[in-house]
């Protein structure tokens, strides 16, 4: 923490010219800091206050205490985008004078919140003896929208508060961006295009463009991105057609790494993970908590279920089924994937029902659509995820991908 002392106290409004906190010896998040300050005799401050007796005046201990509180407080809150003030000094107290020599201990306790002010309680001690005490009135808010001098955004376009805008980007006359976003340098959003709120696009990626579409002619079409997003080097995700309902999707929380593409009218839900370079075809949909792995692609009008695993380098051209996992070209299933689900908290009970149908699927003897019927008719099965897998099966169209590895399948993926 101690070296991005200057660059958290940078967002601290009316800022005494000099930092005034050297180090930081304790840290509790969201509740208490300890802060030290060496007063030497070389500061600037002393030249004008009694050269000959010199001491630290009262209104730079309180700005001391001041900067302590907004190390803590913008830590806690993160971001560049927000800043901090300083708006009231309560019950000020001073115990005694600060000189030369002195090392200042100072504690900052956080106290009540109302909205986006917070009260703390500061004290200043030499030794372990109170030099003085204050109660802190300060505010956490979102600073303007930063936008580099090289960027170019059309003046139609909305720019949330605290969003920063870095050099050589270009945003369209028809983008939306929320609050808190970072755009990265030579990143071009356009289109009628809706970013939610703390969202992460780092350079070079391509944003709400025309759809590889030849049946696309202009038309009016959207892509909706929801909140905290985050999007590596050279991401491309293109909007909508006319045809395939006008809009492309995506959800909150996911993580697309670098190179990935979502092309036209996909629809991506929340908490998925996005290898290097995976791809979608048009009209794909990716349920909750899907994981596609670095390479793979996704056919045209195919669904990802929820939870789903995609293997590295896997071509999809099924409806890949829930909580298992699918690889290889063309995919093929790999039975449920136990890890995955009892990393993300499933309790045991469901990850033993889930493995049951799982083998009744892959290695009875049943067709699908006796194993379907059996494992709906098992009472000791009966749970929601169950149930989500037998109406994804039954609501496939283009079948889903349940055929199991040969044995030089197994080969090559245990190479």
């Amino acid at each position: 923490m101690p070296s991005s002392i200057p660059q958290i106290l940078d967002r601290l409004h009316y800022r005494y010219p000099s930092l005034l906190v050297d180090d930081v010896v304790e840290y509790e998040a969201g509740r208490r800091i300890v802060a030290v300050k060496n007063v030497t005799v070389n500061e600037d401050f002393f030249q004008g206050h009694f050269p000959g007796a010199p001491l630290m005046p009262g209104v730079l201990m309180i700005e001391t205490l001041a900067q302590a509180a907004t190390l803590l407080l913008m830590q806690e809150s993160g971001g560049p985008a927000l800043r901090a003030r300083l708006r009231g000094v309560d019950n000020a107290k001073f115990r005694r004078q600060v000189v030369p020599g002195d090392r200042l201990t100072l504690e900052v306790t956080l106290g009540r919140r109302r909205g986006a002010v917070t009260r703390a309680q500061a004290v200043a001690s030499v030794e372990q003896n109170v030099v003085a005490e204050a109660e802190l009135v300060m505010t956490v808010t979102e600073d303007v929208a930063a936008i580099h001098p090289t960027a170019i955004v059309h003046p139609g376009a909305a720019i949330g508060d605290g969003s920063v805008i870095g050099p050589h980007a270009i945003i369209g006359p028809d983008v939306r961006i929320g609050r808190r976003c970072s755009i990265g340098a030579s990143s071009v959003i356009d289109g009628w295009t809706e970013i939610g709120d703390e969202c992460e696009v780092y350079p070079m990626c391509s944003i709400g463009l025309v759809p590889q579409d030849l049946k696309f002619h202009g038309e009016k079409t959207r892509l909706k991105i929801g909140d905290r997003n985050v999007f590596r080097e050279f991401v491309t995700i293109h909007r909508g057609t006319h045809g395939g309902g006008g809009v492309t999707t995506v959800g909150d929380h996911n993580f697309f790494m670098a190179y990935v593409h979502v092309a036209h009218d996909c629809h991506v839900g929340s908490h998925t993970i996005f290898g290097n370079a995976a791809t979608l075809g048009g009209h794909v949909e990716v349920d909750d908590f899907a994981t596609i792995s670095a390479f793979s692609a996704v056919h045209q009008f195919c669904r990802i279920a929820r939870h789903a695993f995609i293997g590295g380098a896997s071509i999809v051209t099924k409806d890949a089924l829930p909580f298992a996992k699918s690889v290889g070209n063309r995919a093929r299933l790999y039975g449920l994937n136990t890890i995955g689900l009892v990393r993300r908290g499933f309790p045991p009970d469901v990850v033993a029902k889930l493995k049951r149908a799982y083998r009744l699927l892959m290695v009875s003897k049943l067709n699908t659509s006796r194993a379907l019927h059996q494992i709906e008719h098992d009472p000791e099965l009966q749970c929601d995820e169950v149930r989500y897998l037998l109406d994804f099966i039954r609501s496939s169209k283009r079948g889903v991908v349940l055929r199991r590895p040969t044995r030089r399948d197994e080969m090559v993926a245990d190479d």
